[in-house]
């Protein structure tokens, strides 16, 4: 049998000889467990590495071995920092490094098992490493529970001049550290001999500076390092500008490692050239080789903060205190979900293992993402589930009339019949109203569904009962047009209403606030301006807030803080996917109005390009000289010098003086005054003005019947839950509606990017993706599905003031299936242990208290 075959057949027996000890042992001595690594080192090392070309898989076998003894055994730092450096040696080992350098690493590994021998000798050593579960909850126990408090400041790198660049990243803490996850990947494992590249390609390469030699520039007075790099296949020219300083790091012989976009050569054309991404010394002292060679994770950046240095702060913290993190998920959890450990996650999270499969880590579906998505998920859950429960448990002190002869008497004036959707809705809130317990609910309808029926009746039972009633608006338009339609029906019935608004008259308000605290006052209707300092009410019994997504979610019980304890009814024609709900409205109970009001017709809707503008026009022309009424919107009020956008002040004045010249136009936006507002919709609504040039303003609750063509300039800039909306200002009649998206720019491809980034790749214009998608459906919720789907959650409500929790990890659309699971299993704690007071729960409840406490109001929890 020739020699190299027989060395080859050799070491694979050594190795699944290793491997098979290892995994069939339960418990070995730490001692065993060094001799069986040393082995294949070993016999790798003789004959001055005459074996080299046997080995084939040294690499994954001591990386494996290591992190699984990481795992499975508490160390000291010192034994710890040295077992990953022992495995950073063969992160990367195999036939593409020189002989030499293959040597050098064996060397440098037989060095560290010496001292590691020496250590495991000494009576204060580890003796054993079980693969047994329970070493695992052993492990746990003694796992710090301070890292959230520990400040990052005190870290080797930081100091007090870089706490403060952290902290725009949302870094203060070790713990924050961790949960800083990348947002992408870069793939610089695979090295690629130079003779193999090609211009055009993103590549990492590894060889030896053959030359290195400063430069200046003629023109531009810069200075210019020319370095030439080769390997056994080719030589490559590197250039760095303005950084001299690498003179004396890239001296000739140094072994570099190498990544970037290959470019065409210049002059000698066979000499390709590279534009560097990232290098990395090899062999620099223990530095693991953090930046290329690896799959290499990718931060958020801000200025005087690299990825480069994030890197190296992670690893350094995941060195010290990894092992010392205090995993909060009880074990049996763990095991159901399928969960891996907390250091192991992060561990996985920020230096992935090489060939992890690159499509999982850009999407964040690895088994590390999954279990740090899925904590995040829980504590949000059992803040949610917690709040829901001390609601339910509490006792309310307002006592409703089921029976109140203005609840039929309302019917009786109602100019139409209820849809039986409605009335479904409407016997579970009175159900809410009559229970001995707070009602909390969410009324979810489409545009047009007729949520303030619903809701006054709601009103009018609190009324009915002796109580007063609040009708909260996101806008004076919305608050003022609430006013408008309900105050005579109010009227009818006895009940005297108010509009509250902020700019009015000192007088005006004066007598409103002596109104409200006397109890005249039965029904109050405003914006925020409600919830202002001043204003009183005798017997709140029902707060009503219209478009909850515009005051957000932890800003409803604004009026409870202020020492009411009312019903609370939510309404909102903003459908909302099912994730967001448990999410946004989780501590909420849930309404759907999931039918229109018999005859009308679904809104007819289309989309235009900047060419097919006059057939737009035409369109709004002949809706305009059939007796019919038109919107035009505008995305602002005034030219921007940031993006190019029509203003609508300028559009009105051309479109009134050129294409609709022949009709009345108006003109309506956020910055007019009130009494400016109130006169232009009172002059639309009675048809004096035909068409009405408006900026978003009119998103929410315009309710003009004859109004039947809405034209969106630069729908583009609209997400699809607005353009939603918009639309449904039209269609509220019997006749046919139109809404006409205005767009430009579209079908535009993201830009590629410049480095191979794991999982991602080129998709359709979002914009273009939102427009196609309302074009195709008129029904709201999967208007709302698509419009999550496409911009994420964190775009969805538009603001973060609007309510939507923040998360490092989780991505709701994404993790939809795991924010089920966590929320099911929230529950199912509260139910066994509703204090989460046992000891297994110690550590979940006080991570998700430090979370959620201040931002869910859980006072009572806690």
């Amino acid at each position: 049998m020739p020699a190299a075959l027989c060395d080859e057949l050799c070491c694979a027996t050594i190795l699944r000889h290793m491997q098979a000890e290892t995994e069939s042992s339960s418990m070995v001595s730490f001692q065993e467990w060094l001799d069986r690594i040393a082995r294949p080192i070993e016999f790798a090392s003789r004959d001055d590495g005459a074996h080299l070309k046997a080995i084939t898989n040294l690499s994954d076998f001591i990386s494996t071995q290591v992190l699984s003894a990481l795992r499975r055994q508490t160390y000291s730092r010192a034994i710890e920092a040295r077992l990953i450096s022992l495995r950073d040696l063969f992160v990367d080992f195999s036939s593409s490094l020189s002989p030499d350098e293959q040597r050098r690493r064996l060397h440098a590994a037989g060095l560290h098992i010496q001292v590691l021998r020496k250590a495991a000798r000494r009576p204060d050593s580890p003796t054993v490493l079980s693969a047994r579960l329970a070493g695992d909850i052993e492990s746990t126990a003694a796992g710090r529970s301070d890292l959230w408090q520990l400040p990052v400041r005190f870290a080797k790198g930081v100091g007090p001049k870089r706490t403060g660049v952290l902290q725009r990243l949302g870094i203060e803490t070790v713990e924050d550290v961790f949960w800083t996850i990348p947002w992408r990947y870069e793939d610089r494992s695979v090295m690629t001999p130079i003779g193999n590249l090609v211009p055009g390609m993103v590549a990492s390469i590894c060889g030896v500076v053959g030359k290195c030699e400063a430069k200046r520039t003629r023109n531009r007075r810069l200075s210019m390092l020319e370095v030439g790099i080769e390997d056994q296949s080719g030589r490559l020219q590197v250039l760095f500008f303005n950084q001299p300083y690498l003179e004396d790091t890239l001296t000739v012989g140094t072994r570099v490692m190498l990544s970037g976009r290959v470019i065409s050569g210049r002059g000698d054309w066979m000499v390709p050239r590279m534009d560097v991404a990232q290098y990395e010394v090899v062999g620099e002292g223990m530095e693991s080789a953090l930046h290329v060679g690896r799959i290499v994770p990718v931060y958020h950046e801000t200025k005087g903060w690299t990825s480069r240095q994030m890197r190296v702060l992670v690893r350094n913290l995941l060195t010290d205190h990894g092992m010392d993190l205090s995993d909060h998920l009880p074990v049996p959890l763990r095991a159901r979900q399928r969960l891996i450990p907390i250091h192991e996650a992060f561990q996985d999270v920020h230096f992935p293992k090489t060939g992890t499969d690159g499509h999982l880590l850009g999407r964040g579906k690895t088994a590390a993402h999954r279990r740090l998505a899925f904590e995040e998920l829980l504590l949000l859950q059992l803040a949610l589930a917690s709040r829901h429960r001390s609601v339910y448990e509490e006792r309310k002190g307002v006592r409703f009339n089921p029976k109140t002869p203005l609840l039929a008497k309302l019917v009786s004036l109602l100019p139409f019949r209820l849809t039986a959707a409605q009335e479904r809705v409407i016997r579970e809130i009175f159900r809410d109203m009559i229970s001995p317990r707070p009602m909390n609910r969410l009324v979810q309808g489409d545009v047009g569904s007729g949520k303030t029926a619903v809701a006054l009746q709601a009103i009018v039972m609190a009324c009915g009962s002796g109580y007063q009633a609040a009708l909260l608006a996101p806008t004076e338009i919305l608050a003022e047009q609430h006013y408008r339609n309900l105050s005579g029906m109010l009227q009818a019935l006895g009940l005297q209403a108010v509009l509250v608004r902020g700019g009015e008259k000192a007088s005006v308000k004066n007598v409103q606030v002596e109104q409200l605290a006397a109890g005249d006052v039965k029904v109050a209707i405003g914006t925020h301006a409600l919830l202002q300092q001043g204003i009183t009410f005798k017997n709140l019994g029902l707060a009503v807030i219209d478009e909850q997504h515009k005051f957000g979610v932890l800003q409803r019980k604004a009026m409870i803080e202020k020492g009411y304890r009312p019903d609370v009814l939510v309404l909102t024609a903003t459908p909302i996917p099912r994730t967001l709900a448990m999410t946004a409205y989780g501590d909420l109970d849930v309404s759907v109005i999931d039918a229109l009001p018999p005859g009308r017709k679904p809104v007819r809707t289309f989309l235009f390009s900047e060419g097919q503008r006059r057939k737009a026009y035409q369109i709004v022309r002949d809706e305009l000289r059939a007796d019919k009424q038109a919107y035009i919107v505008y995305p602002l009020v005034e030219e921007s010098e940031k993006v190019d956008l029509q203003a609508a002040i300028q559009g009105a004045e051309q479109l009134k003086n050129g294409e609709f010249s022949d009709f009345r136009v108006g003109l309506l936006h956020g910055r007019m005054k009130a009494v400016e507002k109130e006169a232009v919709m009172t002059d639309f609504k009675a048809g004096i003005i035909q068409l009405l040039i408006a900026t978003t303003v009119i998103e929410v609750g315009v309710d003009v019947p004859n109004a039947t063509v809405i034209l969106i300039e630069h729908a583009e800039r609209f997400g699809l839950a607005q353009l939603h909306q918009l639309r449904g200002r039209v269609g509220r009649s019997s006749h046919q509606a139109y809404c006409l998206l205005m767009a430009q720019n579209l079908g535009r491809r993201k830009t590629e990017s410049r480095r191979r980034t794991l999982g991602s790749e080129e998709s359709m214009s979002a914009a273009g993706e939102r427009l196609e998608a309302l074009v195709r459906s008129n029904d709201g919720f999967v208007i709302a599905e698509d419009d999550l789907r496409i911009r994420g959650p964190g775009e969805f409500f538009g603001l973060r003031q609007w309510g939507m929790p923040e998360f490092r990890v989780a991505n709701l659309v994404r993790d939809g299936d795991l924010l089920e699971q966590a929320r099911q299993e929230a529950f199912s704690l509260l139910q066994s242990d509703p204090g989460l007071k046992e000891s297994a729960h110690q550590g979940l409840r006080e991570a998700m208290l430090r979370k959620w406490e201040k931002k869910l109001e859980l006072g009572s929890i806690s």
